[in-house]
């Protein structure tokens, strides 16, 4: 019989269990995989953006959207300070880059994990991997074993979920945690991918698939009427858009593909105005006047586009003409274009892609003061399994310090 049972290996669950380790309780870390932290390990491109190094409160919650009221009090008890605190504390030094993102020191994800490991080791977690639970038995009082693959019981006074959400299903999270809970008769939010790349119609973004841009302005349109505008880094890829500024207006997106036709456009000069960028174009001419326009495109267009907006103007006009032939509407139809690439947003990319996926138990059915159900008495749910919108940018894994840590403490 143990103390508290964890079910899932990742960052809230390891977290959890160490806390209660670190407590005095006897307990049993259960998770499907060979190792622990599988999503863990690819997270931040490898790196693992640990944190958001905002250390004002009510700006960090704002983050979470409709959560904030809820997170509150469990934050008041582990919040971005006492993450940087902790792994210091254990090893593990974090710095701060762009955008407040913190990552260990080391830049390598996997430390993160190796740094919960070892905190678990410290307490006398049991750990066992390639131990998926098949099913988790209840009776009137609530929750009364886990029954791992070949038919073992396992036995303990509480339980706590960290299994994950549904986003990269690759590593093991595969929604098994929504499944039980709602037979629990929890209320479950359908999960959407919600920090995730954007899917577009255009050949000549493709064509750009793996650059990267800096302080592009993208603005969305819905049948044609401005929606929104944000400026930051996008990353093309061979099927649309992504990159830190793309993923975080996915939940909007999504919002506004339910309700009519999306397109959008990339303004490459933000800080150009119209005029300025035409004077700079006519300056390009004027030392090319006998070249062909699509062997100066470079001179005028940002790195690494030149294929990709050649493309575009080839659909807009003849690029083989020679510069001094080109008339003033096409001079500004190219500056035009520069200030407004034109897309059509087809989609949004699946769970297979996903940062993070939105839905989960609703927050009204949880005391997050302490992270346990208010309709299981001896059931815990941390991390991915909250309906909280997070944003990338450190504060999905902030989530999962906070929650498990709390989680643990109350265990």
């Amino acid at each position: 019989m143990y103390d508290l049972i964890v079910i899932g290996g990742g960052p809230s669950g390891m977290m959890a269990a160490g806390r209660a380790a670190e407590l005095g309780k006897k307990v049993l870390l259960l998770e499907k995989n060979k190792s622990l932290g599988k999503k863990l390990k690819i997270s931040g491109g490898g790196r693992c953006n640990i944190t958001n190094a905002e250390f004002e409160l009510h700006q960090f919650l704002h983050a979470y959207g409709s959560a904030e009221p809820f997170l509150y009090s469990a934050f008041a008890q582990f919040g971005v300070q006492d993450t940087f605190t902790f792994f210091e504390s254990h090893g593990l030094p974090l710095v701060v880059e762009a955008r407040k993102r913190a990552f260990p020191q080391t830049q390598k994800a996997a430390d993160v994990c190796s740094t919960l490991e070892a905190y678990m080791k410290k307490g006398r977690v049991e750990v066992r991997t390639s131990a998926p639970v098949t099913r988790i038995e209840t009776n009137s009082e609530g929750l009364i074993a886990a029954v791992v693959v070949g038919g073992e019981v396992l036995r303990a006074h509480s339980f706590l979920l960290a299994v994950g959400g549904v986003s990269h299903p690759e590593t093991g999270s595969t929604g098994d945690g929504f499944a039980w809970l709602k037979k629990m008769g929890h209320t479950i939010h359908t999960p959407t991918p919600s920090v995730v790349p954007l899917a577009v119609k255009e050949e000549w973004s493709k064509e750009l698939s793996g650059t990267s841009l800096s302080f592009m302005k993208i603005t969305f349109f819905m049948d044609g009427k401005k929606q929104f505008a944000q400026t930051g880094k996008i990353l093309f890829t061979h099927f649309g858009l992504s990159g830190p500024l793309i993923l975080n207006s996915a939940h909007k997106v999504a919002d506004l593909l339910h309700s009519g036709l999306v397109t959008a456009t990339i303004d490459a000069y933000p800080h150009t105005d119209l005029g300025a960028l035409e004077k700079k174009i006519i300056h390009v001419f004027d030392a090319n006047k006998n070249k062909e326009l699509k062997n100066i495109i470079k001179e005028f267009v940002p790195d690494d586009t030149q294929k990709g907006i050649a493309l575009l103007l080839a659909q807009e006009m003849d690029i083989t003409k020679q510069v001094n032939s080109i008339t003033k509407e096409e001079r500004k139809k190219i500056v035009h274009l520069l200030k407004a690439l034109p897309l059509t947003i087809v989609g949004l990319m699946g769970f297979d892609r996903a940062v993070v996926a939105d839905g989960g138990v609703s927050l009204k059915e949880i005391d997050t003061r302490t992270m346990r159900s208010r309709k299981i008495p001896n059931l815990l749910v941390t991390g991915d399994l909250l309906n909280i919108h997070r944003p990338s940018g450190g504060f999905s894994l902030q989530l999962c310090w906070t929650t498990g840590y709390v989680a643990g403490t109350h265990a």
